[in-house]
């Protein structure tokens, strides 16, 4: 089960939740007795090592970082606002958030064992290679296949080959045999 965090999005939408209160008591307790693994992902301001630490502890099973790069759902927010002040916060607040791959490096330094997935500006096969060197277990993207996904089955399959294509010449750049390899490689 994946559970989102949205606070910044909340705080900017009309009619959006501003009470978090007993979240984090929500979610141990969800991780406790819930039959299936329980993933916290953000939606594109990124999670801190402090909140995913509290995470951790709270016994969660993996991290979306889905962090600031990607799609900024303040600027959304703000262009839904039926209103010019609501339109400038979302403005204000579009590149709000910690990057991806700050996310990834200072989760992975505190938790090295917490999985984590890496989305939130993924946008090829190359930044999934960094993200897996970064830390990333798992890497997801869904706003550079969007395009593709609105032309058809066979933009997709070829937006997918692309991403596998460079992602395998990322690890033959490294000297990576396999993403294990990858996840160990130099720094470039």
């Amino acid at each position: 089960l994946i559970l989102h965090l949205n606070p910044l999005q909340e705080a900017l939408q009309e009619g959006g939740d501003r009470n978090w209160r007993g979240v984090g008591a929500a979610i141990a307790q969800l991780a406790r007795n819930f039959p299936l693994p329980i993933i916290v992902k953000e939606v594109g301001s990124g999670i801190s090592a402090e909140v995913a630490q509290r995470l951790a502890d709270c016994g969660v099973a993996a991290v979306d970082v889905a962090g600031a790069g990607g799609t900024s759902w303040a600027a959304v927010e703000g262009r839904r606002a039926g209103d010019a002040a609501g339109q400038e916060l979302g403005e204000v607040f579009r590149d709000w958030g910690i990057p991806t791959t700050d996310c990834l490096i200072e989760i992975h330094r505190i938790l090295p064992s917490l999985p984590l997935v890496a989305s939130g500006g993924i946008r090829s096969g190359l930044d999934g290679a960094k993200a897996i060197r970064l830390g990333a277990t798992l890497v997801g993207q869904a706003g550079a296949l969007l395009p593709a996904a609105m032309r058809g089955t066979e933009a997709v399959i070829m937006h997918v080959t692309e991403w596998a294509t460079a992602l395998r010449i990322a690890c033959f750049a490294t000297g990576s045999r396999n993403l294990g390899e990858l996840r160990s490689a130099a720094l470039i």
